[in-house]
């Protein structure tokens, strides 16, 4: 052989390093085939529907005495919360429950902790008259915008029925729907970039599921898709004492013994930063949250070591909003 046949030869140890490094290739950028999944992109909407919601969702006047706006209690720049135990009404009265994040809210298979609305926009609707929250009417709001120009024309522009409660809880839950916070670094992982966790990370992933957490903390929100009993194992509300009526959740919408303390289980997407915990508010850290949760829902005794690696975890479930992180 000459010696241009053998410089030209395969070289079979080459040959095997290039099939590692194309299926490691491969395997980094394939999905990986774990039960959370990542978050799909934002829907594509009438932009100009999505920009009345905006206005509609930061405009005090939904309120009747324009004290108050969607955007009072679910801050775009706090995780779509507010950092209350329990959120600020009209005329200073304080809400029955802490307020959940209205990122991913669309994403929720019921609206509110006990679940009495089944779409954004009835919880649009409720909010609305709420006496504590927005304490209005329809016939009152509709007056309102009606009265403003500009509310008018987009409405009239939009809507072929022009201005109604019907088009106005359309317009908020249209912007709403596009609240969503993709892009987290677990999301990333999720898409096989299995490099972007630390090992830290990655275990506390692994407790999350081996735990059991992960049987009510599921699907692409993970969370927002089931009821569960607060206190599977222990009486949480005998521990914290003083009871509410709140405390009663989902009991409170059917009157039945069995939904006594039921609650719709609430999305981990962004819990690093939307503090403080639980339909209550009492849990002021994750660390207090994933305490309880061993203690009351797995029955277990917190174990420092497996809590501080879980709430590793749970910080990669922070998304973006608008290209930067929450």
């Amino acid at each position: 052989m000459s010696t241009a046949d053998q410089h030209h030869r395969p070289r079979p140890w080459l040959t095997v390093l290039a099939t590692l490094l194309l299926y490691t290739t491969v395997a980094w950028a394939a999905p990986l085939d774990e039960p959370l999944k990542p978050l799909p992109p934002p829907p594509e909407l009438d932009p100009q529907r999505v920009e009345l919601g905006r206005q509609l969702f930061n405009e005090p006047r939904l309120s009747v005495d324009g004290s108050r706006s969607c955007a009072s209690c679910h801050q775009l720049s706090q995780g779509g919360a507010d950092g209350l135990p329990r959120s600020l009404g009209i005329k200073g009265q304080t809400t029955k429950v802490n307020a959940p994040s209205v990122f991913n809210a669309a994403l929720n298979f019921r609206q509110f902790w006990d679940g009495r609305a089944e779409s954004l926009e009835a919880q649009i609707d409720d909010v609305l008259q709420s006496p504590i929250e927005m304490g209005n009417t329809w016939p009152n709001l509709l007056q309102t915008l009606g009265n403003d120009p500009q509310y008018r024309q987009s409405f009239t522009r939009l809507y072929p029925d022009g201005l109604t409660a019907a088009n106005v809880q359309n317009a908020l839950a249209t912007y709403e729907r596009t609240l969503l916070s993709g892009n987290s670094r677990f999301d990333q992982y999720l898409q096989g970039n299995t490099e972007i966790l630390e090992i830290e990370e990655k275990y506390g992933y692994q407790r999350f599921k081996d735990y059991g957490c992960i049987a009510c903390h599921q699907g692409v929100n993970i969370g927002g898709n089931m009821f569960q009993k607060f206190g599977v194992m222990g009486d949480y509300f005998a521990a914290r004492g003083n009871p509410s009526e709140a405390d009663q959740g989902r009991f409170l919408i059917t009157g039945d013994e069995q939904d006594r303390n039921v609650f719709k289980v609430p999305s981990l997407r962004n819990v690093a930063v939307t503090a403080p915990y639980f339909h209550d508010g009492s849990a002021q850290t994750l660390e207090q949250a994933v305490e309880v949760m061993f203690k009351y829902q797995l029955g277990r005794p917190p174990n420092p070591e497996d809590t501080s690696l879980i709430v590793k975890f749970l910080k990669t479930l922070t998304g973006q909003w608008q290209g930067k992180p929450l």
